[in-house]
Order: structure tokens, then C-alpha cells, then sequence
């Protein structure tokens, strides 16, 4: 199908503006477009479809091989996984699938037969920008459902599969553990945990808590958020601090954040919806605002009342630092839409350097082309989003920093057309 588009678009050009024809027909421009929506479209779909498969199975199988999680959760895990898959495939899909599609026809010497035509070769491209466009928009709101709803349903269905996920790493290895919990058994008959040892860490500075037991089960609430231990002639040694015995059965409730190892610090500004952040700068904010209203409140205070020991430094260092970390917040809600956006743009972005480039080969070996764009996407594309997105974080760079990436290689995309166009 190399020349099939362009010979019927002459023809139909001929036929309409004569054989000298100082202006592309609208007949020929819509064969034009069909011709290169039609093949770009092809390529993009297959290829879409094998690399979200691939990066599919990679993060499912991550998840089962950290979490241990068996066949029925990974099955409920699977739509919430889809999105992520999809964010990391698409902008790479777009990359291969413009190098290969412009590869070929170049090769094939179509756009030298445009330009023989006094047809501009951005004819050729300008239906792929706006596919390109259309893309992008699509991962933004991929990326927004990836870090919201995908986020919070995976964390959902580990947290209600987290009994299961607990007895099958006992099962297999005897012991289960994280940051701030290990546990070890001799055995393990049905859910019966035989001589079970708990360690609970409650800082890092500090002795665990030892919990030891002749037999122990496991039960999860997911209604509290907690885990109910049942022990039988449990002993615990608070770490230098005392012990104590319960003689038969005896019930320890443990929230869901000591068995899965997270802090249970708030949720992240990274896994807000858009619409959610508007809402919470503002909030966060306020709160800001309000701490140091009342650091000020309190300082005033013990001046005056000539309490000034209140004003040492060791008392002042922890609400610095949690001001300091409000504040850090308030630059992560500000900075998040800006990634997002130019994360999703990034489709585009890879397009416009993607497709000038294979023009400009003329080899059709897309792999060749795919790799000349990708390597200085990779080297500096995304070490400088990375860098810029950390600074930007903590309020050093302002929000809008993140598209710096983004401006470099559509500047570069715009060298590569013009040079395109000209020659």
C-alpha cells in the first residue's frame, strides 16, 4: 500500500486542478489524511495492545510476588491495574508506532512524490499531530484514574486480602514481616499458628515489643481496618519495661498498618483525582496559615510572660519541621496537575520529534529511527522532568517547571520539521 494514497490523490488532484496544479484539492487532502490516519492507527492499536499486555502481566506478577497475593485477589486486582499499564504503553506506542509509519513512506519515497506535487510534507503530518493531541489528552485523564481510582482499589482489595496474603507467606516461609512487625511460627495447622513470636517496632530507636504465644489465630476486619489476634497463653515483654502474662485465650486487636508496614500518614498528594487537589491547596493553605498563627500566638505569649525558657530551640524544632512538611505538601498539591499534564503531553511531545526524524532517515528500519529518538528522550528528556519535578516539589523551581522537558523536545521537533520541509 505504498503508493496507493498518493497516486489516487494525484490523480484526483490532476483531474480537478490540471496537470500543473498550483493548489492541493480537498479531495486529495482528505485521501491524504484517510491514508495516514488509517495507517497510523493500525500500527498504533496492535502495538498498543502488545505492550499493555506485556507491562500488564510485569506489574500484576510484581504485585503477586510482593504481596503474595493469591488467584482471586489478583482477579479483582486486574481492572485496577489496567490504567497504570496503559500510562506507561501509551506515550512508547506513539513514539514506535510515528517512527514506523513515516519510516516506510519515506523509504518508499512518498514524500519525495508530495513534495514533487508542490505538496508540503506537513500535509503528511499534520494528521498524526492531532491524533498525537488526542492521545495525550486520553493518558492525562488515564494518568488521573491510575493514581486515584487504581491506586485506591489496589490498596483496597490488599488490605481485604490481607489474612489470606499473611497465612500464605507463614505457609511458605514461616514468617511474615516489615518496618514495624516481624512474626515467626514453628508451624502452621489450617489457621492455627502454632508458637507464634510477634516483634512490634514501635521506633527505630526504641527495644521491640515481644508477644509469644503457644498457638495464635488470625482474623481480618476490614470494617475497622484491623487485624484480631487470638492468643493462648500469650506472654509480652514490653522491651526492658515489664512483662506480662494472659493465661488462655486472649484477644489483641492490631490496625491494618502495623501488618502491611505503612505509616498511616495521610494520603498522598499523589493519588488525588484533579478535580480533588483545587479543594485541598486551599486547605492546605489555611492549615499553614493557622500553625503559624499559633507559633506566633505562643511565642507572643512567653514573652510576655517572661516564660522565655518555652522559647528554647528543642522545643521549637518539631513544629518547624511540621510546618516545613505542611509546606512541602502545599508545593506537591500545586505541582501534581502540572505533571500530570506533562506526563500526558508527552504523547505529543514524542511525536513531533518522532515523526521528522524517521522522515529524515529514509531507511524504513523504524527500529533505527525508534532508538535515534528514544536514547535522547531517555538521557534527557526524563532525567530532566525527574529533576525538575523534585525541585518543583520541594519549592525551589515553581510548578509550571515540569514542562521544561516537554518545551525542549518540541522545540527540537520543531528544528527536525523545518529542516523536513526545506530540503
Amino acid at each position: 500500500m505504498s503508493f496507493r494514497g498518493l497516486a489516487v490523490a494525484a490523480t484526483v488532484w490532476q483531474s480537478e486542478s490540471g496537470p500543473f496544479p498550483t493548489r492541493l484539492s480537498r479531495a486529495s487532502m482528505r485521501i491524504l489524511t484517510r491514508y495516514i490516519v488509517y495507517e497510523l492507527l493500525s500500527v498504533f492499536l496492535l502495538t498498543l495492545t502488545a505492550m499493555t499486555a506485556i507491562v500488564f502481566l510485569i506489574l500484576v506478577g510484581k504485585e503477586a510476588v510482593e504481596k503474595g497475593l493469591g488467584l482471586v485477589p489478583l482477579l479483582r486486582l486486574l481492572p485496577y491495574m489496567l490504567p497504570q499499564a496503559m500510562l506507561f504503553a501509551v506515550p512508547g506506542t506513539m513514539l514506535l508506532a510515528s517512527t514506523t509509519i513515516y519510516g516506510r513512506i519515506s523509504s518508499s519515497n512518498e514524500i519525495v512524490a508530495v513534495k514533487s506535487l508542490g505538496i508540503s510534507p506537513l500535509v503528511m503530518v499534520w494528521p498524526t499531530l492531532i491524533l498525537a493531541t488526542l492521545a495525550s489528552f486520553a493518558t492525562v485523564w488515564i494518568n488521573d484514574m491510575a493514581v486515584s481510582w487504581g491506586h485506591g482499589g489496589v490498596q483496597r482489595v490488599v488490605l481485604e486480602s490481607l489474612e489470606e496474603i499473611i497465612y500464605g507467606r507463614l505457609r511458605t516461609t514461616r514468617s511474615y514481616s516489615n518496618d514495624q512487625l516481624k512474626l515467626t511460627v514453628q508451624r502452621v495447622y489450617g489457621k492455627r499458628l502454632i508458637e507464634p513470636t510477634f516483634l512490634f517496632y514501635s521506633a527505630p530507636n526504641k527495644p521491640a515489643w515481644t508477644v509469644t504465644a503457644d498457638e495464635a489465630e488470625i482474623r481480618s476486619d476490614a470494617a475497622a481496618e484491623r487485624i484480631l489476634l487470638t492468643l493462648v497463653n500469650a506472654e509480652i515483654d514490653f522491651g526492658g519495661g515489664g512483662s506480662i502474662s494472659h493465661p488462655g485465650p486472649w484477644e489483641l486487636p492490631i490496625s491494618f498498618g502495623e501488618f502491611t508496614g505503612e505509616s498511616g500518614q495521610s494520603r498522598s498528594p499523589a493519588n488525588y483525582a484533579l478535580r480533588e487537589i483545587g479543594p485541598k491547596k486551599v486547605e492546605q493553605a489555611r492549615l499553614i496559615e493557622l500553625m503559624e498563627q499559633e507559633m506566633a500566638a505562643d511565642a507572643s505569649y512567653a514573652i510576655m510572660t517572661g516564660r522565655m525558657f518555652e522559647l528554647a530551640e528543642s522545643g521549637w524544632q518539631n513544629r518547624r519541621q511540621q510546618v516545613q512538611y505542611a509546606r512541602i505538601t502545599k508545593h506537591r498539591f500545586y505541582t501534581e496537575p502540572h505533571r500530570r499534564w506533562a506526563n500526558g503531553f508527552s504523547c505529543l511531545c514524542f511525536v513531533m520529534i518522532g515523526a521528522p526524524m524517521a522522515i529524515r532517515r529514509r531507511h524504513g528500519e523504524f527500529w533505527g529511527s525508534f532508538f535515534a529518538c528514544f536514547l535522547p528522550i531517555l538521557l534527557i528528556y526524563y532525567p530532566m522532568l525527574v529533576g525538575c519535578l523534585d525541585q518543583a516539589k520541594s519549592g525551589v523551581f515553581p510548578a509550571p517547571a515540569v514542562w521544561l522537558g516537554n518545551l525542549v523536545l518540541a522545540g527540537w521537533g520543531i528544528w527536525l520539521m523545518r529542516r523536513v520541509v526545506r530540503f
